[in-house]
């Protein structure tokens, strides 16, 4: 076991090191580039979309706004509280402008893949539409091309299993326990109860629970961050000044904080936005295929939201809170980082809020994962495999809830990168695609409003 562990230890530092950073990074570079800035110029049209989304009598299941809540409900999560801390603890304040920098990138990939996700999906036996990575490379790029759809079926599977289902229970349970003294048993299975209910509506209902929960949620994570960040201005100034300053020279040691040079800045967070956003990792336009939308390009546009809402504005938020605070200086890492920073703020409930906003996040991006992990299996087993999948999701999570996953994270980790490499390649490949589309889309709607 010790020489698995060891294997999949060096692995993961492999397929999450600089060459993967950079693929990823030079991919979404390279779509920007492509649709020359279109995510950034066509950002105002994107929230005019969404706004207008919620309603949609065309081919698909879901509306466009519930489309992009349910594949919120994934990223809003572990990543923009934890993950973002450990950036910060690792790679010093810099490692928050990295983090918008990926995001900027990263809205082309995430337009990208909402795009392709919509072009090539098709309708399964029970009339659903499906779509995703696996789609886009059996109908994008033709059969000799069917084996890389597989794997990143298969890898997106297992890594569900992990990041999206018994990682995400146990990080509640934990949270619920040290906060409250909740047992991890009744957490898991509170949680249990809950998933299943919504699962048995299907898309629709983890999209209705989504499309009232997110909205809510980042609302209130929203106010209490400004909240604190209103009550600090006066460090506002100093703040963006060591993240611009320590994102291009290292940051000294202080306080408990060891010392980062620039590349670790760099590194920590670039790994950890692509963490918190997943683009290019290929699960969101699981999500977006469903959407009710007459043009690809239309989910295209809301899609990037994603990323936007996710890293441009969540995690600054939480990053900044980190550094007005000083919580940075402290040498405490991961959720322990984040929960030092609001109890520094807000001294009476900092930390029960990072509690309930764990378990919040955990239990949308459990219902996120299940969608992504449902529409994996049934690509590789048929729509006979939706029952039995969500069966063993729901069994999963009291597991979750009492194991010790160091293994496991490990593990689901490892899956979760190499989920990017299909999607990539894909994503490469199609990339003409995507331009055409975007170009004709744009050219006939200025022509529309002449």
């Amino acid at each position: 076991m010790e020489t698995l562990v060891s294997f999949v230890n060096t692995f993961n530092g492999w397929v999450w090191g600089p060459p993967m950073l950079l693929l990823i990074a030079a991919t979404g570079l390279f779509l920007f580039c492509g649709l020359k800035g279109l995510t950034l110029r066509k950002l105002g049209f994107s929230f005019s979309l969404l706004f207008h989304s919620r309603q949609s009598n065309e081919a698909g299941d879901i509306s466009p706004f519930h489309a992009l809540m349910t594949s919120l409900s994934a990223t809003l999560g572990t990543g923009n509280i934890a993950g973002v801390a450990t950036a910060i603890a690792l790679g010093g304040p810099g490692a928050l402008f990295w983090m918008w920098m990926i995001a900027l990138v990263g809205m082309a990939t995430k337009y990208a893949e909402a795009v392709c996700a919509v072009h090539f999906r098709e309708r399964d036996a029970l009339g659903q539409y499906v779509g995703g990575p696996m789609y886009y490379i059996k109908n994008g790029m033709g059969p000799k091309w069917h084996w890389l759809g597989f794997l990143f079926a298969l890898f997106g599977v297992c890594a569900g299993f992990g990041i999206g289902n018994t990682v995400q229970a146990n990080s509640v349970a934990d949270a619920l326990s040290s906060t409250w003294q909740i047992p991890e048993i009744l957490t898991g299975m509170v949680l249990a109860l809950l998933v299943a209910f919504v699962l048995l509506g299907g898309l629709k209902r983890i999209a209705q629970v989504a499309g009232k929960l997110i909205p809510f949620m980042g609302t209130a994570y929203f106010l209490v961050t400004l909240f604190i960040l209103i009550r600090h201005v006066d460090r506002l100034p100093e703040a963006f000044a060591l993240i611009f300053q320590h994102a291009f020279t290292p940051t000294a040691s202080t306080g408990g904080f060891a010392g980062a040079t620039v590349w670790a800045a760099l590194r920590y967070g670039v790994a950890r936005g692509i963490f918190s956003n997943e683009a290019g990792l290929g699960s969101a336009p699981i999500a977006h295929a469903s959407a009710q939308t007459a043009h690809p390009v239309k989910q295209g546009t809301i899609a990037m939201l994603g990323t936007f809402i996710d890293t441009l504005i969540v995690c600054t938020l939480t990053g900044l809170v980190i550094i007005v605070t000083q919580a940075w200086q402290s040498g405490e890492n991961g959720a322990n980082l984040s929960t030092l920073a609001f109890s520094t703020a807000l001294p009476s409930i900092g930390a029960a809020l990072i509690s309930l906003a764990l378990a919040l996040f955990a239990f949308t991006t459990l219902l996120g994962w299940s969608l992504y992990g449902e529409r994996c299996a049934e690509y590789l087993f048929g729509t006979k495999a939706i029952l039995p999948f969500r069966i063993l999701w729901v069994l999963a999570i009291p597991l979750g809830a009492l194991a010790q996953l160091d293994f496991i994270w490990l593990l689901a980790d490892t899956l979760n990168a190499l989920m990017a490499i299909p999607n990539l390649i894909a994503l490469l490949a199609l990339s003409p695609v995507v331009f055409q589309l975007s170009k004709t889309y744009f050219h006939e709607r200025t022509d529309s409003t002449q």
